[in-house]
């Protein structure tokens, strides 16, 4: 039919190109964008429906290309990659920025006692035991047992870090122990990280060539994927974690906040939301959502196993989760 969408636009890698930087940034400031969270079940259940439809060669009439790519982001952003599965709201990345800019707040608001530090480490921990599982690499399932035990280890390694960095700083400037929830978070990212995603590295993530047959599962990618992730899990806490401290620094001195001491939690939270708009796609950019990596570098078995069903393949992606 004359006007019809083509069906040659391949929806399924993103709408900028993955090997810049700046590609990369565009594409995550969609996937992130925090009114996602704000979509009905509906509005949610229509993407996937377009997105899957026009995969399988059904094109919704009058549909455009800028609406189709709408619908992917859409469906990006509530649907896992690879399983299919609608992810749990607060463990999506649309999440990350209001979740995040309120835990992050309380955080750097009530770091002075111990019980406060504890409670905020707990809440920041299991929030992030909740997105490291939902935004997990691989579609094979974990069991509650399994999902259990990394939990508590992630959490109590983190708690244990935020305790032992708060007692050391007792004795510094008061500005250093504003910095303490920023080594926790970081520390408790390198716990929290590969606990939850043990499963990875035991069994491996799914590997393709690039037109994305199934090769097999390789361990050795799950490693790479998780420092890639744990990298980009840091960065995000830089700017919202080391700046906010420094400008509450200052205002705490002013006259009118002296006054108002309700108005130190809203206003941390917001200077971290601020930070956060722009850090969380930027640093999910790091590093492209497709990695790679050489067949050489892969295990020895899986290595044979590529070399004699696809020996013209040098190179294999995986979704490195997020």
């Amino acid at each position: 039919m004359a006007g019809e969408l083509p069906l040659n636009i391949n929806i399924k890698e993103p709408r900028w190109d993955q090997g810049t930087f700046m590609g990369r940034a565009q594409h995550f400031f969609m996937v992130t964008d925090p009114r996602n969270v704000l979509l009905s079940a509906e509005v949610l259940e229509d993407a996937r429906v377009t997105v899957e439809n026009y995969r399988l060669g059904v094109v919704k009439k009058g549909l455009t290309e800028d609406q189709l790519w709408r619908a992917k982001y859409i469906y990006d952003s509530a649907f896992h990659p690879d399983t299919g599965e609608k992810m749990l709201l607060i463990g999506r990345m649309s999440a990350q920025v209001p979740m995040n800019m309120t835990i992050t707040g309380c955080m750097l608001t009530f770091y002075r006692t111990t019980p406060a530090v504890v409670f905020w480490q707990w809440v920041n921990q299991s929030f992030n035991a909740i997105v490291n599982y939902t935004n997990r690499s691989g579609d094979a399932p974990i069991t509650v047992n399994q999902l259990g035990a990394a939990y508590v280890s992630a959490t109590t390694g983190a708690v244990v870090t935020a305790l032992g960095l708060k007692s050391l700083t007792k004795h510094l400037p008061a500005i250093i122990g504003r910095f303490v929830p920023f080594a926790a978070v970081a520390a408790a990212n390198c716990i929290n990280i590969p606990f939850m995603r043990q499963r990875e590295l035991k069994y491996g993530i799914p590997v393709t060539d690039e037109n994305g047959n199934r090769l097999g599962e390789s361990a050795n990618a799950a490693r790479q994927a998780i420092v890639q992730v744990v990298v980009s899990r840091i960065g995000m806490a830089v700017p919202a974690m080391a700046i906010p401290p420094v400008i509450m620094n200052t205002l705490e001195k002013k006259a009118f906040m002296k006054r108002f001491p309700v108005l130190n939690a809203p206003v941390q939270v917001g200077l971290v939301g601020l930070c956060l708009v722009f850090a969380t796609p930027l640093c999910c950019a790091l590093f492209p959502q497709k990695s790679s990596m050489k067949v050489s570098s892969l295990e020895p078995e899986l290595q044979e196993e590529i070399r004699k069903s696809s020996p013209n393949t040098t190179t294999v992606y995986f979704n490195k989760g997020l």
